[in-house]
């Protein structure tokens, strides 16, 4: 059987997936599990996902890698349905996945020390000695209108409830002209729009020579590749958003207008503790300006309920961000607390009130949401059709096709006729 790739977590994640699908294509009988480690349920459903994987294909090798395998490798090397755990430096090695490995060593490189040790069954190397990136960019997404292009991974700051560092190392950027080059052939390919990915992507660029901008990559990109026809990032930090960036998300046309905020929390003493760098002032300021200038911008966020020591204040503020900052998609988590991290050792909120006060915040997204859906009936959007008549529109409206014509262009303009609950339906 082909190889079976199982993605939990982040959009790089689905980048890499694709990267490792093609890496392993010559293997038979292979799953390949990509952790993610954001949350302890993220843990627990990637352990589910093994034992899922092992029952439907009981005589197949699972290789276990990710985020979650990069920070504790020895959990999964300890599970019996588990042939192989690689970090997240090792995934992007063809060898691999090969049944029969090479020395534990001979492709490890001098300047990365083992971390948890190199056998047959653990390949996991030191993230942190890690000094570049995205030496595999995939030129190719199984049936995908649209495209993940890592250009940045890793992350120089240290939230304190953030373990995500440590599975992925420091921040480091992949050089501009192979960005271009990746994108111009995904384009030539046939695909429609372009999601630029990373872990902290408006961190990009320092560590190039002449230290670019995220905005100034963008800038090239839609420049050399003239043909693509829609360009998104996949979330940024209001903070790190420089002028450039800010132009094009506001005056160019290829440039999506939808936008995913980094915010995790709308209360100024909950950010200090978690270590945030923007106040609940630049959120509100930032959407503001964004939307002053190109009022269809849509607004996503991920936000974090029950942070240690939040009061039921600080809880009314988050939850009053949503309304501020007009999000209109929020990615709600419960806090909760990852070994190893300073927010495990503050004093913790109980965990029924953090799933409390996180569904209010979605119930809150979720109103804010219908509002902004109704307010699109009627409305002419393009959309690019994805899979089964499913799409999204240019600012990210979830839209379900029907149309008669099998020519019909997916990118084309429709009218929006009628709404279901959390999705516009184009006829």
């Amino acid at each position: 059987m082909s190889v079976e790739v199982v993605t939990l977590g982040c959009r790089l994640n689905a980048a890499e997936s694709e990267a490792m699908r093609a890496l392993a294509g010559g293997e038979d009988d292979l799953v390949i599990v990509n952790s993610c480690a954001v949350t302890n349920e993220a843990v627990r459903q990637t352990r589910q996902a093994i034992r899922k994987a092992k029952r439907a294909r009981p005589g197949a090798r699972v290789i276990v890698t990710g985020c979650a395998a990069q920070i504790e490798p020895e959990t999964f090397a300890a599970m019996p349905e588990v042939s192989r755990v690689l970090g997240n430096r090792e995934k992007l090695l063809s060898s691999s996945f090969q049944r029969k490995l090479e020395s534990p060593f001979s492709s490890q490189g001098k300047e990365i020390p083992a971390f948890a040790g190199m056998t047959d069954r653990v390949r996991v190397s030191d993230i942190m000695g890690v000094k570049e990136t995205a030496p595999h960019l995939v030129t190719g997404f199984a049936e995908r209108s649209r495209a993940f292009v890592e250009v940045q991974n890793g992350c120089d700051h240290r939230c304190t409830f953030c373990i995500i560092p440590y599975g992925r190392g420091n921040s480091r950027s992949v050089p501009a002209g192979l960005v271009v080059e990746r994108i111009r052939a995904l384009v030539g390919e046939g695909f429609s729009e372009v999601v630029l990915t990373g872990v902290d992507v408006t961190s990009y660029g320092p560590d190039l020579p002449g230290a670019p901008t995220l905005g100034r990559l963008i800038e090239r990109i839609l420049r050399h590749v003239p043909d693509l026809p829609r360009l998104r990032l996949s979330s940024l930090d209001c903070i790190e958003m420089d002028e450039r960036l800010f132009e094009l998300a506001t005056g160019e046309p290829r440039f999506m207008p939808h936008l995913h905020m980094s915010f995790q929390a709308g209360d100024d003493m909950v950010l200090k503790r978690m270590k945030r760098r923007h106040s609940r002032r630049d959120a509100i300021e930032t959407v503001a300006r964004l939307k002053a200038k190109r009022p269809e911008i849509a607004i996503g966020a991920d936000l974090i309920a029950g942070f240690p020591t939040e009061t039921g204040e600080m809880a009314e503020n988050s939850l009053r961000l949503v309304e501020d900052c007009d999000i209109v998609m929020g990615h709600i988590f419960p806090f909760s607390p990852k070994r190893g991290t300073p927010a495990a050792r503050m004093p913790q909120v109980p965990p029924q009130i953090a799933k409390e006060r996180a569904r209010r915040l979605r119930e809150a997204c979720a109103r804010r949401k219908a509002g902004w859906l109704e307010g699109l009936v009627g409305t002419r959007q393009r959309v690019l059709v994805e899979k089964g008549g499913f799409g999204h529109s240019e600012n990210f409206a979830p839209v379900q096709v029907r149309h008669s014509s099998e020519s019909w262009n997916p990118t084309s303009i429709s009218r929006g006729s009628q709404k279901e609950r959390f999705q516009l339906t184009l006829e």
